[in-house]
């Protein structure tokens, strides 16, 4: 039992894992292509999109016009969280994100536990969003052709589908990015997040002639409770902070470069977040917003009383969501080469293609895994579940940061976590208040999913760990 133990805390040294990366050396098995700019596009493409063009049909129900708050909650513990990050990502600048930070600090056991959190929240957060884009999909087919895609075919079986096929082909799409290259796929984003941007500024301009104060009366109707159920709901909108460090092996100059990605994108989100969920309660009514398909458009529509607006950002949305689900697709893909290059799954997930210098193999089975997710789960589920796996990481972390001060007190460190050690503290209550806040059975699907994770971990992981001694 006691070697057991042991092989559950052992830890991979931090130095090891710097010359696994080349991050000293700026070589490495992966390309080091992307720079500040780039990476700052992959955190907002991850994070913009995968809520705010959808999410408030489930979150308004819960909080009403309140659901403003609930933004502003999710945001400073994903803040809190967010620096926590920049000190690990400059600190220990490789693949695999809060798995590899979790590795170096609290030790194998606790490292898969992360990982199968993380790959949990990256291949939920793909499915979910690519689930929201055929909404989208089919609102611009209607404005712009008077067709849509039949229910049969653009809905999960729940929903009152069979499959959804746009969900499906959108994460295919993506799939083939990735397998071209990183450098192509990161400037890919960071169009796309632009053009993001620039039709949710739209939708700011124009919500604003649709403003009511009486739709901001009895502003938080289901109280306290309604505001932080309705923040778990959400939270998974911010998971793309988490994406930044997962491009450790991929960046430029890392220990500069990460820090300031996450906190450009950080603030970005934020007040982007915040616009848009205040515009649209006090253009629509809170009762309108449940099980509203494509609810920015249509809100657009109401005001304008023209189709032109709406078609407009169901556009912006279809491009949106697409950067979503790539920068999704693309962390699950590198923390899973992490753990292939530690031994904890099998090698596939680490062969690099010379041609292309990413991980083909690795690549089509997390999109294939997402596709059928995406095709037959309803959204609702896949958001509480991204975001459960999000808050664990974001926990992991910000312990991360406590421990690594202690061990490792000297390591060099390209940015320190303002008013430590408070807000890793504060990082770790905040995740916890909205845990509890989430469905009873959004919790034991969790724990079913790691405890599977740690079935295979004893099962095969501990015996292929590159840090088991040789027999």
């Amino acid at each position: 039992m006691a070697f057991q133990y042991s092989r559950l805390v052992r830890r991979k040294s931090v130095a090891v894992m710097v010359a696994e990366s080349g991050a000293n050396t700026g070589g490495g098995e992966l390309n080091r292509t992307i720079g500040v700019f780039q990476l700052a596009m992959i955190g907002i493409g991850a994070t913009i999109g995968t809520g705010i063009f959808f999410v408030l049909s489930q979150a308004v129900p819960l909080a009403g016009p309140a659901v403003v708050w609930s933004f502003v909650i999710a945001g400073v513990v994903a803040g809190l969280t967010a620096v926590c990050y920049a000190e690990l990502a400059s600190a220990v600048p490789v693949s695999g994100s809060a798995y590899s930070y979790a590795y170096a600090t609290l030790g194998e056991g606790v490292a898969m536990i992360v990982a199968a959190c993380l790959l949990l929240e990256y291949g939920v957060s793909a499915s979910a969003v690519a689930v929201g884009w055929s909404q989208y999909l089919n609102q611009l087919l209607d404005n712009v052709f008077g067709v849509r895609i039949p229910q049969a075919l653009a809905a999960a079986p729940e929903a009152g589908g069979w499959v959804n096929v746009p969900a499906m082909v959108l994460v295919a799409l993506c799939a083939l990015l990735l397998i071209r290259g990183t450098a192509e796929s990161a400037r890919a984003n960071a169009v796309m997040v632009l053009v993001k941007l620039g039709v949710l500024a739209l939708f700011v301009v124009i919500g604003v002639r649709g403003w009511n104060t009486d739709h901001l009366a009895n502003f938080a109707p289901y109280g306290v409770t309604g505001v932080y159920g309705a923040a778990g709901v959400i939270f998974f909108s911010f998971v793309g902070l988490d994406n930044v460090a997962t491009a450790g092996e991929e960046v430029r100059n890392p220990r500069r470069t990460m820090p300031l990605a996450i906190m450009i994108a950080l603030a970005t989100v934020t007040v982007v977040y915040v616009a848009v969920a205040l515009v649209a309660v006090g253009a629509q009514r809170r009762e309108k917003f449940e099980g509203q398909e494509a609810g920015l458009a249509a809100i657009l529509q109401d005001i304008v009383g023209s189709s032109w607006p709406g078609t407009v950002l169901a556009a912006g949305a279809i491009i949106s969501i697409f950067s979503v689900t790539l920068t999704a697709l693309y962390a699950q893909t590198r923390i899973l080469f992490a753990m292939s290059r530690d031994g904890l799954v099998p090698p596939v997930f680490r062969r690099i293609n010379p041609r292309t210098t990413t991980p083909v193999r690795n690549t089509v089975i997390v999109s294939t895994a997402a596709a059928i997710l995406a095709g037959l789960i309803p959204i609702e589920f896949l958001s509480e579940m991204t975001s459960i796996g999000t808050l664990v990481a974001f926990m992991v972390v910000s312990v991360g940061v406590i421990v690594l001060r202690r061990t490792a007190p000297d390591l060099p460190r390209g940015f320190r976590v303002p008013g430590y050690p408070v807000t890793p503290i504060l990082s770790i209550l905040g995740c916890l208040l909205i845990i509890v806040s989430l469905r009873p059975i959004t919790i034991v699907a969790s724990v079913i999913w790691t405890g599977a994770a740690l079935v295979w971990y004893f099962a095969w992981g501990i015996r292929h760990s590159a840090l088991e001694p040789p027999r």
